[in-house]
């Protein structure tokens, strides 16, 4: 047996491009011998020596492996950032000067932001590894006429493989033979139910959930068993392909990280221009020396920058994510937590995340009436209503028939683990046992009371299951479940409602079976037929007439009910629900009117999105909400249309097909529970508890830390505008400057960091989920943060120079002077932070008290560590102060409070505005 490697062997273009030509047919569409003679294979399979020169040629049943940066490439990566290149520079040159400890905070405050950012990052992409774990680890094929199993690595094309229930397909296969087929490919095509397969060629424009003839590597065989033979593995696979999808998808930015890199532009641009002309200002009309001026300069540029900055947001947004992973929502990517507060547009895919990919029973059919059942997924808790009111199963003889006909012409069964229902089998068989145990069945003792005899298996060519079974006094029963439009020709009476036996109405079970497909499920029809003592075989002809209907049953996968009242909130916020899935078309608009989506009376379908240009494609996607029978293509379309329309989209999903549409999107959301590996690492979030419901939580904390980032700038930008402001107004007046650099640093990283980090712990404005989402090309800088930058700027300046000038006045040191100067601007800065907790209402405000302890113990640090800065002797050598009487203290507290009374004193006159206007008081999108 030939040894295989565990990386797939490197080949040339030309040979690659051979391989792929040979292999790219529509194989389900040829017949079968027909694809035999085109890959040179057999029923008996390949000898060895093909075998062997195959798996040279096409290489091993592996993906090949993406390159990934090196962990030097992603450190010096966190560098890429024009603000931390400005202070590299400031530090390089402040370093040139002399000044040690200025040089060292700077750099500090650099390593510290990129360490961070590298932490994060070394989670990186592991998308098509997961999808590689998918492929099976061992495959059963015939060589040389022998049938052993082989590791699934060494396939090649034009191996006979075989396939049974339970086993996961190992490769793509073209159906050879089948017997009682099915196949579930919902982690492939979105399909909740389990497909039925069979050799017969499809059209050759079949969707791929249509391909009946072919099994796909990575989906599991849930009943039956075929004979295939190999047309693609590795990479050419559709599981592979998908995965070179994702491969190609690259990484878009955040909203957020393009916000912040255009308004760092900004902000640079504004600063060494304003450094410059400080510089300019004071070599030529005051005469000072041109170093001296320089290091001024560098103190204006030390100073306005928030170097802070990026190190607070990136603390925020880790805050963010141990808050989201509480609430079950586990982020990947941090920038992804602001993101999610932008989002617009939500595609969801139906199976699995609004569903719980649970079958249900929710309505049936007896002679005596319609009923309905009420649930959730395998959980055996509900009840039968009729006519709206709530009834008992057992009073009905022809429902209790029914329901042990559900359970005896059955394979399936139920599992109790972990306090979770769990399935073994066919979904629909499963949904039968738990409408069983809903009625009050034992399924174990009904089944030991009607042992099965005999049975005929399903198969898609009759499209029924029959069972034979006798009670403990010898009497036989046959009871046979499948397609209601089979059955009905099958079937030659139905129960009346006095227990006996009537004449069947087809007319009336029609009608009946159109009334419950139209809740877009699946039906089944149930018939029994008693035979004499004794029989212990079971033929065709037993059962091709003379049944006697007893009912139908129809089963769904429902909505989750935490995903309605999800999308009903995803709706007061202004974000639009879209279901895209590869599900049938009725099925999805049944789902989709379920859960209350926009509009539900639109549906496009793959195959209209093929036909549709980009520009059509574009406009159609904002108008329709569901997209029925997809592929990993069209998902990937809809969410490139829309962000072509200025959307940003959070794509949720739960199967390998998800994962290109996953990354391409600006958040990817995979289910956490029962998602593929695929789809967990293409995404930014992690759903731990699958519930679509978590996402509108996830939404509310995106909110809360992009106002939370917003409440930041505010209280950072005029804060270090005013310590930029101070050493300008010095040059200009020709003064001493009122703070040295290192008192600047200070204040910039120990002072001004404490408190604004405070604002990351703030809880969410009132109003979060009733505004539409902000528009992502809004500026950082709006025009009322302006006006308030202006004002409060201001306020600090004339409150910190007001006091150096006065004590430089009475003749205090420079030491002294300059002391209480940074004393004045940190008491600004922590009675200024209490009034931006808030962006309308008073500080004071009962909403605002609730959450005020993080901004309480941030104050009481900082008045320690000022204390400890004005008056301990090490502090006094580092910083070169002094100590501060009471009365400067005194002083200095009141004049601190100037920037609060200001900005309470604006909030004010805009409430009193916006009253005297006629509109109710609330925080506008994101502002003051």
């Amino acid at each position: 047996m030939a040894h295989v490697e565990t990386r797939p062997p490197e080949f040339s273009g030309e040979e690659r491009a051979g391989a792929s030509a040979s292999l790219e047919r529509p194989w389900h569409a040829l017949e079968v011998e027909e694809i035999l003679r085109l890959l040179e294979s057999d029923r008996r399979g390949l000898s060895s020596s093909q075998a062997r020169a195959r798996l040279a040629r096409f290489g091993p049943n592996l993906l090949p492996e993406p390159p990934r940066p090196s962990a030097l490439r992603r450190l010096l990566r966190q560098f890429h950032n024009i603000l931390i290149h400005v202070l590299l520079v400031a530090g390089l040159i402040t370093l040139f000067l002399g000044h040690l400890v200025d040089a060292a905070v700077i750099f500090g405050v650099v390593v510290i932001n990129a360490l961070i950012g590298f932490l994060q990052e070394g989670r990186a992409e592991r998308a098509l590894e997961s999808i590689r774990g998918l492929l099976a680890p061992q495959a059963m094929v015939l060589r040389d006429g022998h049938r052993f199993p082989i590791p699934a690595a060494e396939l090649v094309p034009g191996d006979i493989v075989v396939v049974q229930s339970g086993d996961r397909v190992p490769a793509d296969l073209r159906l050879l033979r089948s017997k009682a087929l099915q196949v579930m490919e919902a982690v492939l095509t979105g399909e909740s139910l389990p497909v039925e397969k069979d050799p017969a060629p499809v059209p050759v424009d079949a969707p791929l959930a249509e391909r009946s003839s072919m099994l796909f590597s990575g989906t599991l065989v849930v009943r039956g068993q075929g004979q295939g033979v190999v047309v693609a593995t590795g990479a050419r696979s559709e599981i592979g392909r998908i995965g070179l999808l994702v491969e190609t998808v690259e990484p878009r930015v955040t909203p957020l990280m393009r916000e912040f890199a255009r308004f760092a532009r900004l902000l640079t641009l504004w600063i060494l221009g304003l450094a410059a002309a400080t510089m300019g200002f004071g070599v030529l009309v005051h005469g000072f020396p041109a170093d001296e001026m320089f290091l001024a300069a560098v103190s204006i540029a030390v100073a306005a920058i928030p170097e802070g900055l990026p190190a607070i947001i990136t603390i925020m947004l880790a805050i963010a994510v141990e808050r989201m992973a509480r609430r079950n929502a586990i982020v990947r990517r941090l920038p992804a937590v602001e993101t999610l507060g932008a989002v617009s547009v939500i595609c969801s895919d139906k199976t699995g995340t609004f569903t719980k990919n649970e079958m249900m029973v929710d309505g049936l059919a007896v002679a005596s009436g319609l009923y309905e059942v009420t649930g959730s997924g395998y959980e055996p808790h509900g009840e039968f209503r009729k006519n709206g009111e709530s009834v008992e199963a057992e009073d009905d003889p022809r429902l209790v028939g029914l329901l042990r006909a559900g359970i005896l012409c059955n394979d399936a069964s139920l599992e109790l683990r972990n306090g979770s229902w769990l399935a073994h089998g066919d979904p629909m068989e499963a949904a039968l046992l738990v409408l069983a145990v809903k009625a009050g069945f034992d399924i174990e003792f009904t089944r030991r009371t009607w042992p099965r005899v005999d049975e005929i298996p399903f198969d898609s060519r009759y499209r029924f299951m029959a069972t034979l079974h006798h009670d403990h006094e010898g009497h036989g029963v046959v009871f046979v479940k499948g397609a209601p439009e089979r059955l009905l020709h099958m079937c030659v009476a139905e129960e009346a409602p006095d227990g006996d036996w009537r004449p069947l109405d087809p007319d009336l079970w029609n009608r009946r079976m159109e009334q419950l497909a139209s809740r877009g499920g699946r039906v089944l029809a149930l018939a029994a037929r008693r035979l004499e003592p004794g029989r212990s075989s079971l033929h065709f002809a037993d059962v091709e007439s003379g049944l006697v209907l007893l009912g139908l049953v129809s089963l769904v996968d429902p909505p989750r009910p935490d995903a309605i009242l999800a999308v009903a909130r995803c709706r007061e916020a202004g974000i639009r629900v879209k279901m895209v899935t590869g599900d049938h078309a009725v099925t999805a608009r049944a789902i989709a009117e379920r859960l209350g989506l926009d509009n539900t009376t639109e549906v496009l379908t793959g195959g209209d999105l093929d036909r549709m240009s980009e520009d059509e494609l574009a406009v159609r996607a904002e108008e329709v909400d569901i997209f029925a029978r997809t592929a990993p293509e069209h998902k990937l379309r809809l969410v490139g249309a829309l962000q072509k329309r200025g959307r940003i989209v959070a794509m949720t999903g739960d199967g390998v097909n998800d994962a290109p549409a996953l990354r391409q999107a600006d958040v990817g959301i995979a289910m956490g529970r029962k998602g593929s590996d695929a789809a967990r690492e293409a995404a930014e979030i992690v759903l731990a508890d699958d519930n679509f419901a978590t996402i509108a939580r996830a939404v509310e904390e995106g909110r809360t830390v992009y106002d939370n980032l917003r409440k930041v700038i505010l209280f950072v930008l005029p804060t270090n505008a005013a310590e930029a402001l101070v050493a300008i107004t010095a040059v200009a007046l020709g003064l001493v400057l009122p703070m040295s650099p290192v008192q600047i640093l200070w204040v910039n990283m120990i002072t001004a960091v404490t408190l604004a980090l405070a604002l990351a712990f703030e809880e969410a404005e009132p109003d979060v989920m009733r505004r539409p989402p902000r528009d992502p090309r809004e500026s950082l800088l709006s025009g009322e943060l302006l006006l308030r930058l202006v004002y409060v700027s201001a306020a600090a300046l004339a409150a910190t120079f007001g006091v150096f000038y006065w004590l430089d006045t009475q003749g205090a040191p420079l030491a002294e002077a300059r002391t209480a100067a940074v004393n004045t601007l940190v008491l600004a800065e922590t009675w200024y932070l209490f009034g931006t907790r808030r962006f309308a209402e008073p500080m004071f405000a009962r909403s605002a008290l609730s959450g005020i302890r993080p901004a309480l113990v941030a104050s009481v640090s900082v008045l320690l560590a000022q204390f400890a800065f004005t008056h301990w002797h090490a502090m006094q050598l580092l910083f070169h102060t002094a100590d501060l009487d009471a009365f400067t203290w005194l002083v200095v507290a009141i004049a601190g409070t100037l920037p609060l009374v200001t900005v309470e004193l604006e909030k004010l006159v805009r409430r009193w505005q916006r009253r005297k206007a006629g509109r109710q008081v609330a925080a506008p999108r994101g502002g003051p």
